[in-house]
């Protein structure tokens, strides 16, 4: 069976053993630090950390290999978006232009627009493990309890466990439409030229969306049976309580946090500048 992308990956790591909660504070602080900053030293810091804690989590590339792939054509496109739209942007903030080669009219490769871009690839790259990890080891019913814990509302916390087990399914349920009209002769593979293969992916669109809305409509009679919304407060089957291993996360993301902040600002500019003489 293929594998399932965005769905929980149980494994016995220290990552796993926080809370929701906790993964989610460290991530906000994690992100908000490396889009803040421009400061090329901060942002391989970040790099390197996020890349070691991945490592740590024992989450395989391949497992979340089709969204990563996904997230690096997107980041490609944007470095392509930035360099026609703003060629010179590098020398703007930096103040020098160190032409390397020239193309045409104001096109030309400096290295300080590979020094800008290079900066916000690197954003890129901090972020997106940390983003897929807080995804991938985080059980959306722990998550629910561990956000209601920290004081969300159990309805708006509810809606998110929701939302997050509702990503496998809509693939299941994808790759189930896509054999049922495969096996009605809807070819979909290699074989099939591009334009009659995006046509035919296209109807697996309506399908979807239909079992989708009947979904829906199930789990929404289910919960209005049961009464969900109707008291204040509820009980968590899944709720943990934050332990040393929590507070020592939160501590050093925080302390990680600060120090980006300080080095970013100390010169009051947000942005590292090798070329000033």
């Amino acid at each position: 069976m293929a594998v399932e992308m965005l769905a929980y990956i149980d494994r016995p790591s220290l990552i796993h053993r926080l809370t929701g909660a906790t993964k989610l504070i460290c991530f906000i602080l994690w992100s908000t630090a490396a889009m803040l900053t421009y400061d090329t030293r901060v942002l391989l810091f970040l790099f390197v950390a996020s890349i070691s804690i991945f490592i740590a989590s024992q989450v395989k590339v391949r497992e979340i290999s089709f969204v990563l792939i996904f997230i690096l054509a997107f980041l490609l496109l944007n470095n392509i978006a930035i360099y026609v739209f703003s060629p010179q942007e590098g020398v703007k903030i930096y103040g020098t232009s160190h032409v390397i080669f020239e193309i045409v009219g104001r096109y030309n490769v400096t290295w300080e627009q590979l020094f800008y871009q290079f900066n916000i690839t690197i954003k890129y790259f901090t972020i997106i493990p940390a983003a897929l990890l807080f995804i991938v080891t985080t059980h959306p019913s722990e998550f629910a309890a561990s956000l209601n814990r920290i004081g969300v509302s159990y309805r708006i916390s509810y809606a998110v466990a929701l939302a997050l087990r509702y990503i496998p399914d809509i693939q299941r349920d994808f790759r189930n439409i896509a054999i049922t009209q495969q096996a009605r002769g809807i070819d979909m593979s290699s074989k099939e030229k591009l334009g009659k293969r995006i046509k035919n992916i296209a109807s697996i669109i309506i399908p979807l969306i239909l079992s989708s809305l009947d979904r829906i409509e199930v789990i929404s009679n289910a919960m209005e049976l049961r009464g969900f919304g109707k008291n204040k407060k509820r009980s968590w089957y899944s709720a943990r309580p934050f332990k040393r291993i929590d507070y020592i996360a939160l501590i050093i993301v925080g302390i990680v946090f600060v120090l980006s902040l300080i080095i970013t600002f100390y010169n009051g500019s947000r942005f590292y500048n090798p070329f000033r003489a």
